[in-house]
């Protein structure tokens, strides 16, 4: 069955993929009528590109494969709390759905007194525990 934990696995996915290429572990699929349409890692290192977040990633992708700039009736799956600029990327292409997998209490856009697009619906915890354990994970080995 196509629930937010099946979704939200495959986007851990591809932050275990992220996690393989030493990039910041997180990861991103937009689904549309229960069809994956993009899915995306983190490739900043990679692109050796600030901007090239798994969000940013993906919202192209799927604005690429819809043929418009607006997600509308699509949902994000990101293991990790989006940015500021991540935020400002799905308040413009009107995403429907937001399913965040950990919070972000340094950098994501909640606590920055930011918002999504109004008709957004946000949905928190989803793998939370997973999501945030491999973020922990990354960070610990870079400080060792």
């Amino acid at each position: 069955m196509f629930t937010d934990e099946y979704f939200m696995k495959l986007a851990f996915r591809e932050a275990e993929i992220a996690l393989e290429k030493n990039e910041v572990p997180v990861g991103c699929i937009i689904v549309f009528e229960n069809r994956i349409i993009a899915k995306a890692h983190n490739l900043t290192e990679t692109l050796n590109d600030v901007t090239a977040h798994a969000e940013m990633q993906a919202i192209t992708s799927a604005a690429n494969f819809l043929g418009g700039k607006y997600l509308q009736n699509c949902t994000m799956y990101v293991t990790l709390e989006p940015c500021v600029m991540c935020a400002g990327a799905l308040v413009w292409s009107q995403v429907s759905k937001v399913v965040i997998g950990a919070r972000d209490e340094q950098r994501g856009f909640i606590n920055k007194k930011l918002t999504l697009h109004p008709k957004t619906k946000i949905v928190f915890g989803i793998l939370e525990n997973e999501c945030s354990q491999i973020m922990k994970d990354f960070f610990l080995d870079r400080r060792l």
